[in-house]
C-alpha cells in the first residue's frame, strides 16, 4: 500500500501549512517483503537560500526512524514528546520510518531501552553506509539491506505492530483496558508487550494517536465541536482535551486551528 501524501495525512507534523512552505516532503513505499517491518521511506528536502532558518516541530509517531543526511546516519528511538529540527541553507534527509514495534526484530533487545535515544548506524547495523550525495540511490540500497536482515519466522513484535495499527485506524480506542479486552489479552501482558516491542506504554500510544486525530481535525478547515471531539476521543471533557493538547503541542487547539487560516510569511 502506498503511503498517503502529506496533504492527506500530516499526522505528527506540527503546523504543516507553514512547514511545507519551507521544505518538501515525499513518501515512498518499501518493497513488499520489507513492509513487514517498515511503514515508509520519507525524503525531506529544502532550499532556504537567502531565507531565515526554519525550526520544524514534530510529534513523532511511536516508532523508530533511521535517518540519513549528507555524510551521517543515525537510529532514533521512540520519542516521549515533541522534537525539533532546524533547517537552514540547502539540504535533505532520508528517513526510514518503521512500523510501531517493527524495529524490535532487528534490535535484539527491548525497545524501551531506546526511548528518546539516538544511536549511530554502526551500533545497530553491520557494514558501512555507502557514500551518498542524494537520497534516491539510498532508498534502493536501504531496502535491500533491510530485506537481507528480515527474520525468517514471524516475530512476536509483528503481532504487536498489528495491534498498534488497529489503534491508529480506530479513534474509538481510548483506554488500555478496552484495548486489552478487544485483543483478548490481560492489561499487564499488553503493557509488557508494548514496553518490549514498541518502547512506549499502551496508554501513551493511544493518547498519541488521539492527539493526532485532534490536530488533524483542527486543521481540516471547519471549526470542530471541541466538546464533542473530546468525548469521542476519550477525554473527560473539553478542558481535559485542551490541557493535554496544549501541554504536548504547545498551543491550545483553537489557536492551532486558527493557524490554518493564516497565510504563512515568506
Amino acid at each position: 500500500m502506498r503511503p498517503k501524501p502529506v496533504d492527506r495525512d500530516a499526522r505528527g507534523i506540527l503546523d504543516p501549512e507553514t512547514g511545507l512552505t519551507r521544505f518538501r516532503l515525499d513518501r515512498h513505499a518499501p518493497s513488499a517483503p520489507v513492509a513487514r517491518l517498515v511503514d515508509r521511506y520519507w525524503v525531506a528536502s529544502w532550499d532556504l537560500t537567502d531565507r531565515a532558518p526554519h525550526v520544524q516541530r514534530v510529534l513523532p509517531h511511536p516508532v523508530v526512524n533511521v535517518v540519513f543526511t549528507e555524510g551521517r546516519a543515525g537510529v532514533y528511538g521512540p520519542a516521549t514528546g515533541v522534537t525539533e529540527r532546524r533547517l537552514e541553507g540547502v539540504g535533505w534527509a532520508l528517513g526510514v520510518m518503521f512500523r510501531p514495534a517493527g524495529f524490535r526484530p532487528l534490535l535484539g533487545r527491548a525497545l524501551n531501552t531506546m526511548v528518546d535515544a539516538a544511536l549511530p548506524w554502526a551500533e545497530v547495523f553491520d557494514g558501512d553506509v555507502p557514500d551518498h550525495t542524494g537520497p534516491e540511490p539510498l532508498i534502493a540500497w536501504v531496502d535491500r539491506h533491510l530485506a537481507a536482515r528480515l527474520p525468517e519466522e514471524r516475530h512476536p513484535a509483528e503481532d504487536t505492530a498489528d495491534i498498534v495499527d488497529r489503534v491508529a485506524a480506530d479513534p474509538t480506542v481510548v483506554s488500555v483496558s478496552a484495548l486489552a479486552e478487544r485483543e483478548g489479552v490481560g492489561v499487564r501482558l499488553l503493557q509488557r508487550r508494548f514496553a518490549d516491542h514498541v518502547g512506549l506504554a499502551p496508554k501513551t500510544v493511544i493518547r498519541r494517536y488521539r492527539l493526532y486525530e485532534a490536530a488533524e481535525r483542527a486543521r481540516a478547515g471547519e471549526r470542530p465541536d471541541w466538546g464533542g471531539l473530546a468525548a469521542e476521543l476519550g477525554y473527560s471533557d473539553q478542558s481535559h482535551l485542551t490541557r493535554e493538547f496544549t501541554s504536548v503541542i504547545g498551543v491550545p487547539p483553537g489557536r492551532y486551528a486558527a493557524r490554518r487560516t493564516r497565510t504563512p510569511a515568506g
